[in-house]
């Protein structure tokens, strides 16, 4: 019995190993026409997510993302390389989902995680790929994990049902599809919300965990906070006796009006959590915000995080706050930097802070230096810029050989980079594809704006450009509202593969983006329709002048906010434009301020209720809605959204259809059931651009 045991065991291994590399996902071996960068390429491109340092700083893992459009759906895979970019080995080569490679066991291992077993669970291996086991057999899924300095527990994140379902009310009605609502936040961005990501701690001995403990138990909040946080909204202190995390202790109509979070650390041996963030007044006041992404000091003196000062502004100054934890005094260390702190990382001598941040149009590293101040402000510490491309910077880690990061730029994905005075490029995870395509020119330019005012707008042309041509051009508008227009990568609004179709594009830095201080990115909050809508018009109005731009076929697009903008725009453009295309934006402000589901987010934007008569802010706002301009619409305008979309519902865009439809105008309506904000999957982002650029090439080409 036993021999067959083993027997049938073989065999299911063999099976199970069979079926994971079944139609395995891995780099693409496209072969690219005409060298035009295509939606297909956009697509063939591997995506690099986590990267990780060895302790002795000589080996870099990290993950790549591979997609299929014949089978829609993705594959992760693992990867070690040397520091210096050699060497480069692929680890895992399955359909497995792996992610989250994290040095463990002085280097020797690396940790990861994986849907092997048939549930997200950490695992290990050694760093040649070798002897995979399972460490953790928690019974759900592993969402992200951290082990602690010393190695002898883990903490981990894993959703914890809040919520009861019908089913728990009703027993008898398993087969009831209704929801029963009782208060707000019931949805949140893609899902109904039944359950919370809790911080949990369980001890580890090399080989598996004990039992877990939930930090957040019988407590209905999350941490970390949807819908984006993940395992660095949590950190160990130096002695492994301490875990700090994010948490809003908030629920329903309480959460949906707030942004107020705040760090709480954990001592593992009391079983109790504390506030650090609020103990006085005085920092109540400073920190209403949001307060995130703690990070403890190498030598345990400090513990910084990221803080905004006022409560329901999502969008306020993300300052650096460092708390000495032996008197609790906080400083507030990035006062010399009038944009966001938008990561950060300690330096090994725990007396400077690297921090990404946003200027002019790009993302680069800074060096703050916590005991020196800044020229000319004594109260603020001083800043070192330490690169200067025309690209962003996403990532930080540290290694004897300098800083490893992710960098990216409007031409080229992200690939991994080591910043020592030069920025050397490590990884070459599309170089097949770049060598088969040509990339347009990237152009700086300042306009100015109709109040005198400098603005930074980024023109991309068309590979092989040529002056003596004119062009169609495109307005891109972007969203957020307060998202940068910095050197961005993106798989759907990627600025080479429009200029690769033909069209010059521009990308203004309106008022109301980070970059270029905290009064020009205020000035959007209560005012839509206002003066970043004149920027707007200032853009395509100065590009216009030279004679590459063909005014006769203009078009506009943009999504969330851009989309709004494009709304906006149809109904005061003054016949500029011939095609407009809207991706899940606001059409309907009213609708807008009763469905989204974060109802800070309307309120402090919108300036309040549009019940509220008195409100001139508010009343301003809704004066300013698209919809109440539909009967100046004369222009084709395609419109398209997602269904699972909570943050602005699908009914504004079919909404915004059915106006044009029945106004006579040309219009056509691109609805995805199954996508939320954005678009995630393969086939649903090519039939996007398939239907972007016939929509355009319809109306500008022809």
């Amino acid at each position: 019995m036993m021999t067959g045991a083993i027997t049938l065991a073989a065999c299911q291994d063999a099976t199970k190993g069979k079926e994971a590399n079944a139609s395995l996902i891995g780099p693409s071996n496209i072969r690219i026409d005409n060298r035009q960068f295509t939606p297909e390429a956009l697509w063939a491109m591997g995506r690099i997510g986590d990267v990780s340092v060895s302790p002795t700083g000589e080996r870099i893992a990290y993950s790549v993302a591979y997609y299929s459009v014949e089978q829609n759906k993705s594959n992760r895979e693992l990867f070690v390389m040397n520091a210096d970019g050699s060497d480069n080995m692929q680890l895992t080569h399955d359909n497995f989902q792996q992610s989250q490679p994290t040095w463990i066991k002085q280097g020797s291992k690396l940790a990861y995680l994986s849907n092997e077993s048939g549930s997200n669970q950490v695992w290990e291996m050694n760093p040649d790929g070798t002897q995979r086991r399972q460490l953790t057999y928690y019974e759900g899924d592993i969402e992200g994990f951290a082990f602690s300095p010393d190695e002898s527990h883990l903490l981990f994140i894993a959703q914890v049902k809040t919520v009861k379902s019908t089913a728990d009310l009703y027993p008898d009605l398993p087969k009831a599809s209704g929801i029963i609502v009782n208060d707000l936040m019931y949805k949140h961005w893609d899902e109904w919300v039944t359950t919370a990501p809790h911080p949990f701690v369980a001890p580890f001995d090399g080989k598996t965990t004990g039992e877990a403990k939930d930090i957040l138990e019988g407590l209905p909040y999350e941490s970390p906070m949807k819908p984006f946080g993940g395992i660095e909204q949590l950190a160990w202190s130096p002695k492994g006796d301490k875990v700090a995390f994010t948490c809003r202790m908030k629920t329903g109509m309480a959460y949906a009006i707030s942004t107020d979070s705040d760090i709480y650390e954990y001592d593992l041996a009391e079983g109790k959590f504390v506030n650090l963030c609020k103990p006085t007044e005085a920092d109540a006041q400073a920190m209403a915000g949001y307060d995130t992404n703690p990070q403890y000091s190498p030598d345990g003196k400090y513990i910084a995080w990221q803080s905004m000062e006022r409560d329901g502004y999502e969008a306020d100054l993300n300052r650096l706050c460092v708390m000495d934890r032996a008197t609790g005094e906080k400083r507030f260390v990035s006062k010399a930097f009038q944009s966001n702190v938008e990561s950060f990382l300690w330096n090994s001598d725990s007396q400077s802070v690297y921090f990404l941040g946003v200027w002019h149009g790009t993302e680069q590293i800074y060096r703050l230096y916590l005991n020196q101040t800044a020229e000319n402000n004594t109260s603020a510490c001083r800043i070192e810029l330490l690169t200067s491309s025309v690209a962003d910077y996403c990532s930080l880690a540290l290694s004897p050989q300098g800083l490893i990061a992710k960098r990216h730029s409007m031409s080229m994905g992200d690939e991994i980079y080591c910043v020592n005075k030069e920025e050397t490029q490590l990884t070459h995870v599309n170089e097949a594809i770049y060598n088969q395509v040509d990339m347009g020119k990237v152009e700086a330019r300042w306009q100015t704006t109709t109040d005198g005012k400098q603005m930074l707008s980024w023109v991309i042309y068309p590979p092989h450009f040529d002056p003596a041509k004119k062009y169609p051009t495109l307005l891109f508008c972007e969203g957020g509202p307060q998202s940068p227009v910095s050197q961005f990568w993106s798989y759907r609004w990627n600025f080479q593969v429009m200029a690769a179709q033909g069209y010059i594009i521009i990308a203004p830095n309106r008022r109301g983006l980070p970059g270029f201080g905290v009064e020009w990115n205020e000035a959007i909050s209560g005012d839509y329709g206002g003066q970043c809508m004149k920027d707007y018009f200032s853009s395509i109005d100065e590009l216009c002048k030279e004679p590459y731009v063909d005014c006769e076929r203009l078009g506009c697009v943009g999504a969330s906010f851009g989309g709004f903008s494009v709304y906006w725009l149809a109904g005061h453009h003054n016949k500029r434009f011939k095609a407009f295309i809207a991706h899940d934006g606001i059409f309907n402000m009213e609708m807008q301020y009763l469905e989204t589901e974060e109802k800070w987010f309307a309120n402090w934007d919108m300036g309040g209720a549009y019940w509220e008569k008195q409100n001139a802010v508010a009343q301003r706002t809704f004066a300013n809605s698209p919809h109440r301009f539909v009967d100046k619409w004369d222009t084709p305008i395609l419109c398209i959204h997602g269904e699972k979309d909570y943050r602005i519902l699908p009914n504004q865009a079919m909404a915004a259809f059915d106006a044009a439809i029945m106004r006579g105008v040309p219009a056509q309506l691109l609805i995805y059931p199954d996508e939320n904000h954005w678009v995630l999957k393969p086939q649903n982002g090519i039939l996007w651009q398939r239907t972007f650029f016939n929509w355009l090439d319809r109306w500008l080409k022809q």
